[in-house]
């Protein structure tokens, strides 16, 4: 069978999205508190009164093409080999940036959130809650899998390419005037960050929450622009990005702390390595900021496993609630337990969010690439594990969750990551690995891979594509094995776009 007939025969499985599609009641008592509670609005530039300026575009809106051009004419660290070796735009620059258009990342509630694995899922589940109770939500995430509009969603929804463009038309005078000030620098992370904050703005005004992933790091993330975010949220930590943020947990967290600012609630997960607590500790005594630790508070018992989701306890001081996900692994229920810890301190602070809205929002949440099922017969799935402790918690999914006689990776993973590493933790499960190539310059060759692996396992072979690499294993599998599709967000997209049809109009 060919590899679209095969595709065609699958029929039930079907994109997922990280929207969450419930709503609530809508409080707008509730909100205008959690407006007063977080202060006076803040319109305007910095230190100055009167509505937000409001950018005009000095030429035709971008369509999607422009828009994609222009947002690659800039140093982008996901793209450029050249670029990962120190961060690409200075928090000067992001923050005359975004002076340039009145300063649009003020005014809303905002989350904002870091850590090393995890956070893309916990961001998704928060912003889930906070809409599932009836608020107006920002949500900015990266990288993106399709399309550069996957990173922004407005009340759960993604921009349409044509909103980008458009935001992107609106402040290009302002990224013109940044990109040439002399020893500015501007960043494609850069100026998405600005055009979220933009469009959110001039969708939300000061309504609602925002809810930020950081980029890479912390303390000089382009994302760190906030006068003092409400809650900081730091998700666990591992070694990744060693070259940049340091090759110690330790001095990673030392840096992703650096989103803790004064007044700030920080939420911190539970963390592999109690060094990185007292590190985090440390920086909230600091700046006076207050520190809620999720493992202190909350414990967890999986009732049941499927291959579509999870139930499980989540038990508390105030005692015990029944919760399910559609996303799978013990990682997950580490992740809603903090994005509960999360809606309980914005509760606090006036969000409108009861128990309802706390089940709902995280059962309706699902973040495509994250153990995600794609196939049947035999069964396909795809994670975006690009570091070892990744690995480790989608080995251990894989035994727990699903059930398969043999099972084959094809692995594709971008330079700079610890591939031997990544392969360590999957290589006892590993029946063949496909070392693939990725349509990025930042990947590695797959015949390099295929040199590293070969000490560890003797299951190795190379094939040119993703694509490829899943019709050869398609081909050595039966119906009762698993083949998983890992090593970097890229393969993902990859399989999906093969096996979903998912189309890619950015990288």
């Amino acid at each position: 069978m060919s590899m679209r007939a095969w595709v065609s025969s699958l029929g039930t499985v079907r994109p997922s999205t990280s929207m969450v599609t419930g709503s609530g009641a809508l409080a707008s008592s509730m909100r205008a508190m959690a407006r007063s509670k977080r202060g006076p609005k803040r319109w305007g530039v910095s230190g100055t009164a009167g509505p937000a300026l409001h950018t005009e575009p000095t030429m035709a809106r971008m369509n999607a093409r422009q828009a994609i051009r222009f947002l690659e004419s800039f140093v982008d660290m996901e793209r450029d080999p050249g670029a990962s070796a120190s961060p690409p735009m200075n928090l000067a620059s992001m923050r005359s940036l975004l002076h340039r258009v009145a300063d649009p990342q003020q005014g809303r509630g905002t989350v904002h959130v870091t850590g090393t694995n995890g956070k893309g899922s916990v961001s998704a589940m928060i912003e889930g809650i906070l809409r599932a109770g009836g608020e107006r939500t920002a949500l900015f995430t990266s990288p993106h899998l399709h399309s550069y509009a996957e990173r922004i969603r407005i009340d759960g929804e993604p921009v349409p390419m044509a909103e980008l463009g458009a935001g992107l038309s609106a402040i290009r005078p302002a990224v013109e005037a940044e990109k040439g000030r002399p020893g500015s620098e501007v960043s494609t992370f850069g100026v998405l960050t600005a055009v979220f904050h933009w469009i959110a703005r001039e969708r939300l005004g000061d309504e609602g929450w925002q809810v930020v992933e950081v980029g890479l790091g912390g303390s000089f993330d382009a994302t760190n622009v906030y006068e003092g975010a409400e809650i900081a949220v730091i998700t666990p930590i591992a070694l990744d990005h060693t070259a940049i943020l340091g090759d110690t947990t330790v001095a990673i967290a030392k840096d992703k702390a650096g989103i803790i600012g004064p007044g700030t609630t920080c939420v911190l997960a539970p963390q592999p390595d109690p060094a990185v607590t007292q590190v985090v500790r440390d920086r909230c005594r600091e700046v006076g900021a207050e520190l809620r630790l999720v493992d202190e508070e909350w414990s967890t018992d999986v009732l049941e496993r499927y291959v579509f989701g999870q139930s499980f306890l989540l038990h508390g001081r105030d005692g015990s609630r029944e919760l399910r996900t559609p996303l799978l692994g013990n990682h997950q229920v580490g992740n809603a337990a903090t994005a509960v810890a999360v809606a309980q301190e914005l509760r606090a602070r006036g969000a409108a969010i009861d128990d309802e809205a706390i089940t709902g929002g995280i059962a309706r949440t699902r973040v495509p690439g994250r153990l995600e099922v794609m196939g049947q017969r035999p069964l396909v799935v795809a994670d975006g594990a690009h570091n070892p402790a990744a690995a480790a918690a989608l080995a251990e999914a894989l035994r727990e969750y699903l059930e398969w006689r043999r099972c084959f990776f094809v692995l594709g993973t971008m330079g700079g990551k610890d591939l031997r590493g990544i392969a360590y933790k999957l290589a006892g499960l590993a029946s063949g690995i496909w070392c693939c190539g990725l349509d990025s310059r930042r990947a590695r060759k797959p015949a390099e891979m295929a040199a590293e692996l070969a000490p560890l396992t003797p299951h190795v072979e190379v094939a040119p594509s993703v694509v490829q690499g899943i019709e050869q294993a398609r081909q050595r599998a039966e119906d009762a094995d698993l083949i998983c599709v890992t090593g970097s967000l890229y393969a993902v997209a990859a399989a999906r776009s093969a096996l979903l049809g998912e189309s890619v109009t950015g990288r």
